[in-house]
């Protein structure tokens, strides 16, 4: 299929053959018939791509300052690749369109294949396919024309900016910025019988607001602008103003609290500074109100990734609910979209569209791709480099390919194995990777990867609540498999994985990301302390908080940071320790909101040795992020932040590495060395079981407020098959 995107670095809009939406629980699949480009929140987004390095970094102040933090850690070259990857990559455009339903997932059960929908938000791409969660789509009836329907997520801010001004039948109110946003305004206003006034700086659009039926549009600088609207008020002044312009000016919020009567209301839709003038704010007693998009449970993943709703006793109009409401007037005939269609573009004339929005050489207001419907779309790979493969080196299929993997692991593995394919959630993501890493193909179908007799090796780089099955797949076709961590999210998914590695008699290699064990500085600990020698060992990561709705979080998804990221640590005491974990007590401190962020942890190992680990997130950022320390034999060692090491003997020795480094390349290097060679898998699967053991145990620790030995952790409940 064809999507629209455009990198960060030039600019520069393609339309991309990219893989068919992957189907996913809870979300349906949409053929679209037509997709809306807002002008204002896109139109910015293309600018500011178009600008030059200095012009992009005064945009985006904050990422420059993490850039700068990031330099300090991980070094110049580092971070200049990492900022590179960012730019480069395709980033897709677009949030509004409407189409037919081609897939439904088994949880969606009030719509069906054949159904017209009115799509936005995340997913609801300038794309011939999309795929978007059940809360962020509305069925079409049949008395509404498509093209009209597609304009339902645009129609949903416009009504929410609506409801936060809590304007009523006979009210009037004021619209500041008459763009696509603002028409809409002006009609739902006139629906709900609310006197409407629209103000814009220009003059097509007050005639166009005028022909829609507006009770009072003027031109920004027409003399006499406030006594005409005080006039037409009654002497009093407007009841609210919703301001919908984009603009650096102040002027808008200085117009709207002028313009309000005493105690109105000014509801900020738009993009515009909020510092004004304390006089009339003050006097008048004005309530300013920020209108957050579509409405209630936008950017609550909760609700537009899980597709939870809030009950309508507690929530009446949510983003959902807006949309329907849009939909519904459309239906009533109270809105007249069409006059608002200023201009449709065949999809592959995209970025003509986007020019004519950047020339501002012509007057436009709502802007429509259409999408051919005589095309047949068939979900299939996509051949992106005919190669030659070279036999000596292992033939790698990727699951899943975030941030981690291309800042991370992919670098470190090229040059050292043959790419043939790739398979991801988003397929412009697939595509990006398989371009810049020459790839054989990428596909929509991660059973490609499993299924290709090519592949003998499986990179699984997906959100932790798949590693299981994807691990199993890998394993039953026959192919060695490399994990990021976690192994398993729960006892039971262990023990399934652990079966299903035994089953294939040690021919395959299962090897977890714990890369920490191939960082210089810890090689270096392993070869000044014997094996056997009891070792006292302090750990502590300074890791950085988390918001409440990371994905991370999530139970079913990230399983919490015990699980997604304490278990590195518990593997690198066990590794430094040289035995096994016998006894883990741990304590957390639960923060107001309920997440394990916080946890202390004690470990006792079989040959006498001890650990004690601190994962601590309620810290300082200045800190360094992993601090280490190991005591044996009247001597110690000090890692700092993998960068530093101090040796206390009888002589002071340091050991200082230019950059960050925690093993990532030595770790890669050695498993695929390990596949090419025959030889030893680098991290034993038994280790990475009795690590993953210990983290649930520290778990079962917590709950229990008790000494746990990991060997008596078990299955709750046997899966036997994924």
């Amino acid at each position: 299929m064809l999507q629209l995107t455009q990198p960060l670095k030039s600019g520069k809009m393609e339309i991309l053959e990219v893989p068919y939406p992957i189907p996913e629980k809870g979300k349906i699949i949409v053929r679209n018939y037509y997709s809306v480009i807002s002008a204002g929140t896109e139109g910015k987004t293309v600018k500011d791509a178009r600008l030059g390095y200095i012009g992009k970094a005064k945009t985006r102040q904050k990422e420059v300052k993490q850039v700068i933090k990031t330099v300090r850690t991980t070094g110049l070259a580092n971070t200049y690749k990492m900022v590179m990857n960012k730019l480069e990559a395709p980033s897709p455009l677009g949030y509004c369109c409407a189409g037919e339903i081609v897939s439904v997932d088994g949880d969606v059960k009030d719509l069906k294949v054949g159904d017209r929908v009115a799509c936005g938000g995340e997913g609801a791409y300038h794309a011939e396919l999309v795929s978007v969660n059940r809360n962020l789509c509305v069925k079409i009836p049949d008395t509404v024309e498509t093209r009209h329907a597609a304009f339902a997520t645009v129609g949903s801010i416009a009504i929410q900016g609506l409801r936060q001004a809590d304007v009523r039948f006979g009210e009037n109110c004021c619209v500041i910025g008459l763009g696509l946003i603002g028409q809409i305004t002006m009609q739902v206003l006139n629906a709900a019988g609310v006197k409407s006034i629209g103000i814009d700086i220009s003059d097509a659009q007050v005639k166009l607001a005028e022909a829609c039926g507006a009770d009072l549009a003027l031109n920004r600088d027409c003399p006499d602008i406030e006594k005409s609207i005080y006039d037409f008020t009654g002497g009093f002044g407007t009841d609210a103003v919703i301001i919908t312009a984009g603009t650096s000016s102040n002027d808008p919020v200085e117009l709207a609290g002028r313009l309000c009567r005493q105690k109105g209301k000014v509801v900020v839709v738009g993009s515009v500074p909020t510092g004004f003038s304390r006089e009339h704010y003050y006097k008048k007693e004005l309530d300013l109100r920020m209108s957050c998009s579509y409405g209630p449970g936008r950017y609550d993943p909760n609700y537009e990734e899980k597709g939870i709703d809030y009950p309508i006793g507690y929530v009446r109009w949510t983003e959902n609910r807006n949309m329907q409401a849009f939909v519904d007037l459309l239906s009533r005939g109270k809105l007249n979209i069409e006059k608002l269609i200023s201009h449709t573009f065949p999809f592959e004339k995209a970025a003509d569209a986007y020019q004519m929005i950047l020339d501002g050489s012509d007057n436009y207001t709502g802007i429509l791709l259409q999408y051919d419907l005589k095309k047949e779309i068939k979900p299939k790979k996509i051949i992106v480099a005919e190669k030659t493969t070279r036999a000596s080196e292992p033939n790698v299929g990727l699951i899943g390919a975030g941030s981690f993997a291309q800042n991370i692991l992919l670098p470190r593995m090229k040059g050292l194995c043959n790419m043939i394919g790739v398979a991801t959630a988003r397929g412009n993501n697939s595509r990006y990777v398989a371009d810049k890493y020459r790839f054989n193909y990428c596909t929509d179908n991660s059973d490609d990867i499993f299924e290709d007799s090519k592949i003998n090796t499986v990179f699984i780089f997906t959100r932790h609540n798949l590693h299981g099955a994807n691990i199993i797949k890998g394993l039953n076709a026959k192919k060695h498999v490399f994990v990021e961590k976690p192994l398993a999210m729960n006892i039971d998914e262990l023990e399934s994985v652990r079966e299903a590695y035994e089953n294939q008699k040690g021919s395959f290699h299962l090897m977890l990301g714990f890369n920490r064990r191939f960082s210089p500085h810890v090689q270096k600990i392993n070869e000044l302390f014997r094996e056997d020698a009891q070792k006292a060992i302090n750990i502590r990561m300074n890791a950085r908080a988390l918001p409440d709705t990371h994905w991370v979080h999530d139970p079913e998804q990230g399983g919490g940071r015990i699980i997604g990221e304490v278990c590195h640590y518990i593997d690198l005491a066990m590794f430094i320790a040289g035995a096994e974990i016998v006894s883990v007590f741990a304590n957390d401190m639960y923060d107001t909101k309920g997440l394990c962020d916080t946890v202390s942890i004690s470990l006792k190992f079989s040959n006498g040795s001890v650990a004690s680990i601190s994962y601590v997130s309620n810290g300082n950022k200045s800190v360094p992020k992993e601090y280490i320390e190991v005591f044996c034999d009247g001597r110690a060692a000090i890692i700092d932040d993998f960068k530093k090491m101090t040796i206390y003997g009888k002589k002071k020795t340091k050991f200082n590495l230019s950059s960050q480094n925690k093993g990532h390349k030595e770790e890669v290097i050695r498993f695929l060395g390990a596949i090419k060679n025959g030889s030893k898998c680098p991290v034993p699967f038994q280790e990475s079981y009795l690590s993953t053991l210990a983290t649930f145990a520290v778990i079962d620790s917590i709950r229990n407020n008790t000494p746990i030995n990991p060997q008596t952790v078990q299955p709750k409940k046997r899966i036997e098959k994924y």
